[in-house]
């Protein structure tokens, strides 16, 4: 039932999606245009541009080039802050709802699908294939992700190494809860494979706006670390300084050339998939 709730719920969103979007800017299975050319006996009359012809009064035929399919690996931090919860909500449960939506609409798009899940004690991988039976493996995969621990170690970076030499799509969902820098190195590690990147910082509204109704006690989910706070008296300078956080990760990103957005775990994942669909756009193998 885990597998069909998240693989239907993943279905519902792309077809809402799809639906919604604009039809120009989606144009079917990699179509992008490349040219004009005169018309000439024998072409197919669909593909004629009727407003070229309107301007010039001479047929034209708009030619388009065919994207290479990619591959696509969603990454997924499974570390302990990844069970931090706004409501009954919690951050993993939108990196496994954001991860299954992207894996859907790229399968079809005709892309090979992969992960990582990025675990306290190593990394699990899931190779690119593009079949319908490996994305439900996939989904399956992203059901049994049980966040606990820190952040994965650089030892185990190896991993990512051993797989395909090609360059991939890489879909990073994380909530960026880092000690000595651990997911930055991993980027670095990531950017040293030549691949293309793209964060998705996932933040819940509580933790946005300092709203734990009532709460004054905090833990640290991943050291266990306690610590007292009035939220009305702490509240301004708390979001001060995470807008501060937030623009200076924002550039540490622009700098490695890696495409950065945080997203809210109230927020729809349209945004998401378009961001998805444009770095797509510009991979190409």
């Amino acid at each position: 039932m885990a597998i069909k709730d998240l693989s239907l719920s993943a279905k519902m969103t792309i077809d809402g999606f799809m639906n919604g979007i604009n039809k120009s800017t989606v144009k079917g299975p990699g179509l992008e245009f490349s040219q004009y050319r005169s018309y000439q006996p024998g072409d197919d009359l669909r593909s004629l541009d009727w407003k070229m012809f309107a301007r010039s009064d001479r047929y034209y035929i708009r030619e388009s080039e065919v994207e290479t399919n990619i591959a696509v690996r969603i990454l997924i931090d499974s570390s302990a802050s990844m069970n931090h919860s706004d409501g009954d909500f919690t951050k993993i449960d939108y990196a496994r709802y954001l991860g299954a939506s992207l894996a859907y609409l790229a399968n079809l798009q005709g892309d090979a699908i992969g992960l990582y899940v990025l675990k306290n004690s190593g990394i699990f991988s899931m190779v690119a294939k593009q079949d319908y039976q490996h994305l439900a493996r996939l989904f399956y995969q992203l059901e049994q992700i049980n966040p606990e621990g820190k952040f994965t170690k650089p030892i185990h970076y190896k991993e990512l190494f051993t797989g395909t030499q090609k360059r991939e799509l890489l879909i990073f969902v994380t909530d960026l809860y880092q000690s000595d820098d651990d997911i930055i190195n991993l980027l670095d590690t990531l950017n040293t494979l030549r691949h293309e990147i793209v964060v998705f910082h996932v933040l819940s509204r509580n933790e946005i706006d300092l709203d734990f109704k009532g709460y004054s006690t905090f833990e640290d989910l991943e050291t266990g670390e306690t610590i007292q706070i009035d939220q009305e008296k702490a509240r301004v300078n708390y979001k001060t300084k995470l807008a501060v956080y937030l623009e200076e990760t924002r550039v540490k990103m622009l700098d490695r050339r890696i495409f950065y957005r945080t997203i809210c775990t109230d927020e729809p994942l349209d945004q998401a998939l378009r961001d998805f669909l444009k770095q797509r756009s510009k991979l190409r193998i």
